[in-house]
């Protein structure tokens, strides 16, 4: 028997009414939010990286295949890495099939890791995945944006196991690393647009302001039992092809 308090449907609608008032006060307040991200001011992106690319070296600018704007989505795979992170293949899997959408409005999209191209593209097909992958093996990108750290570093500021959240230790066993070597990378998205052959950042979000690409957790936030995490914070995500 539920523990939940059962209502008759005048009373149940009537709650449902007034929480309505405050979903649409959300909404709007997202509404202005991203009004104001829209007018960030921009920064001009002028060190040269170069990608590996299945259609070989390329600059930032190649990246936007043509397209005027273009979100870099830093996947956590680093070079010791055995296999992706699976939380962030857990949102690959809401967003590859948006990319039709998002070039029919001048959106470019790809992922970024430091894993070299070979592994990237094999973990790709594995994961059935269609959106453009490079490696930034060769190139200062991922450090200067804030998405890669060397390991001697992370080792050296790295508080003890039992401190960090269980998910850590979690991903970093399904990555076939140690927990340093893992945290050498993190999530990240950030945006640039394009103005002829010169790019500038314009947004960057990381951790739980990556949540727009998890589209599982709004589902799950308007069910019963909510995301039902507590301190084993997406301990449950596994990779689309590791559920039982």
């Amino acid at each position: 028997m539920t523990e939940h308090r059962i209502v008759d449907r005048a009373t149940w609608q009537s709650t449902r009414d007034a929480l309505l008032k405050r979903e649409k006060e959300h909404t709007r307040a997202g509404d202005e939010l991203a009004r104001e991200r829209r007018e960030l001011p921009w920064v001009a992106v002028e060190k040269d990286y170069r990608f590996d690319t299945e259609d070989g070296p390329a600059t930032l600018a190649d990246l936007f295949a043509g397209r005027g704007q273009l979100l870099v989505y830093h996947f956590m795979f680093g070079p010791d890495y055995r296999a992706g992170c699976p939380t962030n293949s857990s949102m690959v899997d809401g967003f590859d099939g948006l990319l039709p959408h998002l070039h029919a409005r001048d959106t470019m999209m790809v992922l970024v890791s430091q894993a070299p191209l070979a592994q990237l593209l094999a973990y790709r097909q594995r994961m059935g995945w269609r959106i453009p992958w490079v490696s930034a093996a060769h190139t200062d990108f991922n450090f200067d944006f804030g998405a890669s750290a060397p390991v001697d570093e992370v080792r050296a500021n790295l508080p003890p196991e039992d401190e960090l959240p269980p998910i850590v230790a979690h991903n970093a066993a399904a990555t076939g690393t140690d927990i340093a070597r893992y945290l050498t990378q993190s999530p990240m998205a950030t945006v640039f647009a394009r103005d002829g052959a010169t790019v500038y950042q314009t947004y960057a979000t990381t951790w739980r302001g990556l949540e727009f690409l998890m589209g599982y957790y709004p589902i799950l936030d308007r069910m019963p039992r909510g995301r039902d995490e507590g301190a084993a914070f997406q301990t449950w995500l596994r990779r689309h092809d590791e559920y039982a």
